[in-house]
């Protein structure tokens, strides 16, 4: 996400989007239960209340991307259980990480906040990626190479200049602090701007495994 765009794209209109009945399956981590998150976000959706051309996400869904699983047409439903019995029994050696964010990281097609330091993040991505591997034979798809932990407060939806974006919402958000104590299983149903999305299941840190949880 840098250096800085000169220009911002339409994402839904340059991806290629899923039908209604297809999805997608992502390891993401959640923040519906952290009010500093959301206030954060808040903060920035203020900023850019003025900027035309910007989906904001709706905190409901303001997540951080770990893994891409697949498909829902790849992934069996066996699979998808076993992938979760995989993860609590991966996770159960990762520590509740604690990361924090502020930096503001610009996109073509988006705007975020970056989580840092990234390396204290790695412990989860390989455990999940480790157990996406034994459920499923596949070693799942990073949203970027490299990973740029993140969380996007809005998606672009016009083409326009960056500049009035950059200029309103600025470099920096307040710092927020936050402990991941969990990553969800999330299934993503048809276009992504609609966010028909259904948490299949959580998976806390460092707890040790003791069933499928579903």
């Amino acid at each position: 996400m840098s250096p800085l765009p000169q220009f911002m794209a339409d994402r839904w209109g340059r991806r290629e989007m899923l039908p209604r009945g297809k999805g997608r399956i992502y390891w993401h981590v959640l923040f519906r239960d952290h009010p500093q998150v959301q206030a954060m976000v808040s903060e920035a959706h203020r900023r850019l209340a003025g900027v035309e051309g910007l989906d904001p996400v709706p905190y409901e869904w303001l997540h951080l991307t770990t893994l891409v699983v697949g498909l829902t047409d790849e992934i069996t439903q066996e699979q998808l259980t076993a992938l979760i019995g995989e993860a609590r029994k991966h996770l159960a050696e990762v520590r509740p990480i604690t990361v924090t964010f502020g930096r503001v990281l610009y996109h073509p097609e988006a705007i975020a906040v970056e989580a840092r330091p990234v390396a204290v993040l790695a412990p989860m991505l390989d455990a999940v990626r480790a157990a996406t591997r034994a459920a499923t034979g596949r070693d799942g798809e990073l949203g970027a190479d490299p990973w740029i932990p993140h969380v996007t407060v809005a998606y672009s939806s016009a083409e326009q200049p960056a500049a009035p974006v950059i200029a309103a919402l600025g470099r920096h958000l307040p710092d927020c602090e936050v402990t991941i104590r969990g990553i969800s299983l999330v299934l993503q149903d048809g276009p992504e701007y609609l966010w028909a999305w259904r948490p299949r299941a959580e998976v806390p840190l460092g707890t040790p495994a003791d069933g499928n949880g579903l």
